[in-house]
């Protein structure tokens, strides 16, 4: 990887780890970047957070969900 993205830190899908640009999966298993280590630690929590959002504006935009 270039420099132009050194200290980035992403988020490893296959080894469920934090992972910087000198130790890193390829793109298809990771997420990020991210600044810091600690946002790269939450991000399935964001991912968790967005698709709840998501959803609740798919209820919001198809009116009130089914019984």
């Amino acid at each position: 990887m270039s420099s132009s993205g050194a200290g980035q830190f992403y988020w490893c899908l296959k080894h469920s780890r934090v992972e910087s640009d000198a130790n890193i999966c390829p793109a298809v298993e990771r997420l990020g970047p991210y600044g810091t280590e600690a946002e790269a630690m939450r991000a399935l929590d964001r991912v968790a957070e967005r698709n709840a959002d998501w959803d609740a504006e798919d209820e919001r935009w198809h009116g009130e969900p089914q019984p």
